[in-house]
Order: structure tokens, then C-alpha cells, then sequence
């Protein structure tokens, strides 16, 4: 492939990984164009990172207008958040509903279909953004760089998990996004697990490296948890893979950096 050529498709996957994972306005991404969504997997950590360090700044702002930490805290969560379209918390919400209330497979599907959200998902969302808030607002309270440093962690980890979930499980049914999307080859989701851990050794040295491996260890156990109650995936699983692996690496990093 001509240089220019591998620049312009390496710059277009990561266009459509910013329009598929964010609300930044560099265009949107398309879900039909199955293998070039899939191929920007890769990417995923980059706009992980990119949106998590906007709401860091955020929440360093926050701190530097003599904000108290759990306010900081608080700013740079509802940032990321708008950056995001909370989308992940969606999938989260939908997927505590579908794999705890429905007794098959088809109907824990039609559950996680359902816009309207049940009890199990309203707990696990308040509970994964109580987690979440409960760690910035540690780390805000440690001062320097900790929380914009952690969020970057955690953003770019969370979402290399996504690519490697997507990679590694069929999927559960043959519509929706993450069948439209199609699946990312082995190979692409290795580098966004690369990409993702040295941003984490990086930025966090050995509490990054830690963090990242509870982060996978709690991945897998979602995974495994939505290959047996559904067969496979969907993008509310990898959603709420991301809102686990993000809760995970944040608590880790708020355990060595703010208590340590």
C-alpha cells in the first residue's frame, strides 16, 4: 500500500472510532461500513484517552477555581459523560437488565432491547458511578496530575477491552451495532491492547500494569458471564465491559496513588 494511501485509511479509522465512541465533531461513524468500523478497533484507546483528558482538564479547572475534590470530581465525570453520549452507561444499565431478568437467552436479549430501565440496571448504574466519583474525587484530593493521569488510564483500558471482547465472542444476535460493525481481527485488537497498556505504564508505571491486569481479569468475568447467559456479545456488553474495566483501573490507581 502507497505511504499516503496507509496514512489516509490509518486517519479515517480513527475518524470513525471518535464518531462511534464519542460526540466530538469530526464526523461521524458508520456502523454499515462493517469492516472498516471494525478495523478502527485499534483506535479505540486513543479515543478513550483523547476524550478522558478533556474531562480531566476539566476537573483540574474545577480544582483551580477552589472547588472542593468531590465537586472537581463530580465535573470531570458529567464531562466525560457529555463527551461520550453516556453511551456506555446505557449498555451498562441495558445488560444488568437483560442477563439478570429474563430466564432465556431470547428473552434476556428482548430485555436489553428495551429502552426503558429496570431495577437491576438502575443499581448497577448508580453503583459503577458512585465507584467511579468515589475514586476522582480521591484523586482530585491528592492534587498534581493523579486524576487527569488515571482518567487517561482508564479510558484508553477500558476500551482496548471492548476491542478485545468484540475480537474474542460472536455475536449474540445479527442485528444491532455491534453486528453492524463487524468483528475486529485478533490482530487489531492486540494493538489496541498495546496501544492501551503503554499508555498505562506510561502514565502510571507499575500501578498501571496492575490496574490494567484486574481490569482484563474483570473483562473476562462479564465476558464469560454474557457467553453463557447469551451466547456471545452485543454492544450493551461491551458497553458495560467498559464501564467495569474503567471502574476497575480508577479504584486500582485511587488504591496506589491516594491512599498509598
Amino acid at each position: 500500500m502507497h505511504e499516503n494511501d496507509r496514512i489516509g485509511k490509518l486517519a479515517e479509522e480513527i475518524r470513525l472510532a471518535f464518531g462511534l465512541l464519542g460526540r466530538l465533531p469530526v464526523g461521524t461513524g458508520r456502523p454499515s461500513a462493517g469492516e472498516t468500523v471494525a478495523a478502527s478497533a485499534w483506535a479505540w484507546p486513543l479515543v478513550g484517552g483523547v476524550l478522558a483528558a478533556l474531562a480531566g482538564a476539566a476537573g483540574l479547572l474545577a480544582t483551580a477555581l477552589n472547588l472542593p475534590a468531590p465537586l472537581a470530581a463530580a465535573v470531570a465525570l458529567s464531562t466525560l459523560m457529555l463527551l461520550t453520549g453516556a453511551l456506555h452507561e446505557d449498555g451498562l444499565a441495558d445488560t444488568a437488565d437483560g442477563l439478570w431478568g429474563g430466564a432465556t437467552p431470547e428473552r434476556r436479549l428482548e430485555i436489553m432491547k428495551d429502552s426503558r430501565i429496570g431495577t437491576y440496571g438502575m443499581l448497577a448504574l448508580l453503583l459503577v458511578v458512585l465507584l467511579r466519583w468515589s475514586a476522582l474525587a480521591a484523586l482530585a484530593g491528592a492534587g498534581g496530575g493523579a486524576l487527569p493521569a488515571a482518567m487517561v488510564v482508564a479510558g484508553a483500558v477500558s476500551r482496548a477491552l471492548m476491542a478485545a471482547a468484540m475480537a474474542g465472542l460472536a455475536n449474540a444476535r445479527s442485528t444491532g451495532l455491534s453486528a453492524l460493525a463487524g468483528r475486529p481481527r485478533s490482530r487489531t485488537a492486540l494493538h489496541a491492547l498495546a496501544l492501551a497498556l503503554a499508555l498505562a505504564l506510561l502514565l502510571s508505571g507499575a500501578a498501571g500494569l496492575i490496574a490494567f491486569l484486574l481490569a482484563a481479569l474483570a473483562a473476562l468475568a462479564v465476558a464469560a458471564l454474557a457467553n453463557a447467559r447469551i451466547g456471545g456479545q452485543t454492544g450493551d456488553i461491551l458497553g458495560a465491559i467498559q464501564q467495569v474495566g474503567e471502574t476497575v483501573v480508577l479504584v486500582g490507581l485511587t488504591a496506589a496513588w491516594a491512599t498509598g
